[in-house]
């Protein structure tokens, strides 16, 4: 007896607890209450010069209905161009009720002639500053100059959310004011392609046109994240919504505060993935890292001695897992701090000292590699090498010529390839100039063929090739050894 009383027990508070975990948090609604007043919606207008009026219709060359069209639609001399205002509306949240701190999407403001901050109650304020914005996180710092202090919110770290924690969401979607929206964090680190420092949280909170630039929620009310781009074939919300982790908001608001513009650090490398089979020529245990392969003359990672072939492993204290992670890290440290910098080189670990410098958009494009004297044969008839499915031959006047390669490029040149080889599968193509073979230098087509040899009596399967294209762009390829290809 004591026995079945136990089982209908169990059963009770199985069958208890599962509607209510079904149905998801409790009540939001205090939640909701408490962080309306601090999220805004923001209207912008904007001038743009146009033609006036609607598209015209068109009617037939010499038909009877031409003088009338003209007549009523005043086409004679394409018609006036006059100034029309644009509008668009979106979110922000308060962050200093005292200063009248409003922070929302750059590209929520971005050309505005005038923003207008709405406010839960109905009180508008004119934004009168614009204190910074920053393109590349997509975030803006905008001033009010409120006769009272505004409700505000708090960031929270994005770093200490997990995928399946409650998020909510508040904005202005569609046009229509103050909305609430719950759902869960899908995922971290999304990379949409939308920038070079790509790390937003994905949510499931409905996010729709509108909810740009206010504030994503976690369940203590803190600010977690800034709702700012979708994914959706029919302009509404299908479930896949996007956030700028609070985490690198709070770091790019702090330096629009001080400065105005945001200084994010600098390296002065071109990397690469550490590809699988990239990953077994350099001897690196797993596919990690990011494999520098061009480093800018003058840059703090030239005179902090990192070199073309080493692959990051650690940057300050941060492990590199991704290629793409590296230029976060480096972002986010503090200009003129020397880290430790942890590279593999040559199948050696080796730890570098590197001050870190400040990007700037002219510099921020820069990756040129080291000049280098050519010393290879001019004016003599080309040589061919044939190896692992390339012909090869010696940087000639000619061959420059016929490829446009600069004068200043050393190395072994492409002059054709074998399109079924494990070469052709990679992506080689004639006119590629091969720099290193497995990490020597390469001055002609011999020691490119000298390399492979090596490169197979050691055992390994591939050779890793530095290619340098006619645009001057430097990159990694590793070839496999006697494969057959796929």
């Amino acid at each position: 007896m004591r026995q079945v009383i136990r089982i209908v027990a169990v059963l009770a508070l199985i069958l208890g607890t599962a509607p209510a975990m079904a149905e998801g948090p409790a009540s939001l609604a205090p939640l909701a209450k408490k962080l309306s007043d601090a999220v805004v919606n923001i209207s912008t207008t904007q001038t743009v010069k146009g033609p006036q009026g609607v598209p015209l219709p068109k009617v037939p060359k010499g038909s009877p209905f031409e003088e009338f069209f003209d007549d009523f639609f005043n086409k004679k001399g394409g018609g006036p161009r006059v100034d029309r205002k644009v509008s668009s509306l979106g979110s922000g949240f308060v962050i200093d009720g005292t200063d009248g701190l409003i922070v929302t999407n750059n590209h929520v403001i971005d050309g505005a002639d005038e923003i207008i901050v709405n406010f839960h109650d109905g009180t508008k304020l004119t934004v009168e500053k614009v204190l910074g914005k920053d393109v590349k996180s997509d975030i803006a710092l905008l001033k009010v100059n409120p006769k009272k202090p505004l409700v505000d919110v708090k960031f929270g770290s994005s770093t200490a959310l997990e995928v399946g924690d409650w998020v909510l969401a508040i904005g202005n979607p569609f046009g229509l004011g103050g909305s609430v929206s719950v759902g869960i964090i899908s995922a971290k680190s999304r990379d949409i392609n939308s920038g070079p420092y790509d790390d937003y949280l994905q949510t499931d909170a409905a996010i729709n046109k509108g909810n740009s630039g206010g504030p994503l929620f976690n369940m203590d009310g803190e600010v977690v994240g800034v709702n700012t781009a979708i994914i959706s074939p029919t302009g509404g919300s299908i479930g896949i919504g996007f956030a700028v982790p609070s985490d690198t908001v709070v770091a790019v608001v702090d330096q629009l505060k001080q400065f105005g513009e945001t200084r994010r650090g600098w390296l002065g490398v071109k990397i690469q993935t550490v590809t699988d089979d990239i990953a077994e020529t350099l001897g690196v245990p797993e596919s990690r890292g990011a494999l520098v392969s061009a480093v800018t003359p003058g840059s703090p990672a030239a005179q902090g001695g990192l070199e073309t072939g080493d692959v990051i492993m650690k940057f300050d204290g941060k492990d590199v897992t991704t290629m793409r992670g590296l230029p976060k890290i480096v972002a986010q440290t503090q200009i003129g701090k020397s880290v430790d910098v942890e590279v593999l080189r040559k199948g050696a670990t080796k730890t570098l000292q590197i001050k870190v410098g400040l990007l700037q958009d002219e510099i921020a494009g820069e990756s040129k590699p080291e000049d280098e004297e050519n010393d290879s044969p001019q004016g003599a008839s080309p040589v061919v090498s044939e190896v692992i499915g390339l012909k090869l031959v010696p940087l000639t006047d000619e061959i420059r010529r016929k490829y446009g390669l600069d004068e200043k490029v050393t190395g072994a040149v492409i002059d054709d390839i074998d399109p079924d080889s494990p070469a052709g599968q990679k992506g080689l193509k004639p006119g590629d100039v091969i720099v290193e073979a497995g990490q020597n230098p390469v001055s002609n087509p011999d020691d490119v063929v000298k390399s492979v040899d090596k490169v197979k009596k050691s055992g390994r399967k591939a050779v890793l090739l530095r290619v340098e294209d006619g645009k001057g762009d430097l990159r990694f390829v590793a070839v496999p050894l006697d494969a057959k290809p796929e």
